[in-house]
C-alpha cells in the first residue's frame, strides 16, 4: 500500500461531511440515501485497513519522512476525533431511521387499504 496519508485525508473529509449531513436539525431522515451510509461504511473500512498498514515501530530517518509522519499523526488524531463525534450522533440517527421506517410502513398500509377500498368500490359500481 502507498502512503496512508491521502486515504486518511479522504476518509476524514467523508466523515466530516457525514457529520454535517446527518445532524437532526438540518433535515429529515428520509433525505438520507442508503448509498450515503454504505459509502461512509466503505470509507471507514478503508481507514481501518490503512491504519493496520501503518507500522507504529518505524522511525523516519529523513526530514521528509518525519514531516510525513507528523502529518499522518495529525490525520490519525482528526480521524479519532471524527469517530468520537460520529459515535455521538449515530444513536440519534438510528432512532430517526427507525421512526422513518415506521412512518413508511404506516404509509404503505394506508396505500394498500386505499387500493383495497377503491377495488371494492369499483366492483359495486353499476355498469
Amino acid at each position: 500500500m502507498s502512503s496512508p496519508l491521502p486515504t486518511l485525508r479522504q476518509v476524514n473529509e467523508k466523515v466530516r461531511n457525514a457529520l454535517l449531513r446527518f445532524q437532526p436539525e438540518l433535515q429529515r431522515c428520509s433525505s438520507i440515501l442508503p448509498g450515503e451510509l454504505l459509502s461512509l461504511r466503505a470509507a471507514l473500512l478503508r481507514a481501518r485497513a490503512c491504519l493496520h498498514e501503518v507500522d507504529a515501530n518505524s522511525f523516519p530517518d529523513s526530514f521528509a519522512a518525519r514531516e510525513n509522519a507528523t502529518a499522518l499523526a495529525e490525520e490519525v488524531r482528526q480521524y479519532r476525533a471524527n469517530l468520537e463525534k460520529l459515535q455521538h450522533i449515530l444513536p440519534d440517527l438510528h432512532l430517526r431511521l427507525l421512526a422513518e421506517r415506521v412512518r413508511l410502513r404506516k404509509a404503505q398500509r394506508h396505500i394498500a387499504a386505499a387500493a383495497a377500498w377503491a377495488g371494492a368500490n369499483k366492483k359495486t359500481l353499476p355498469k
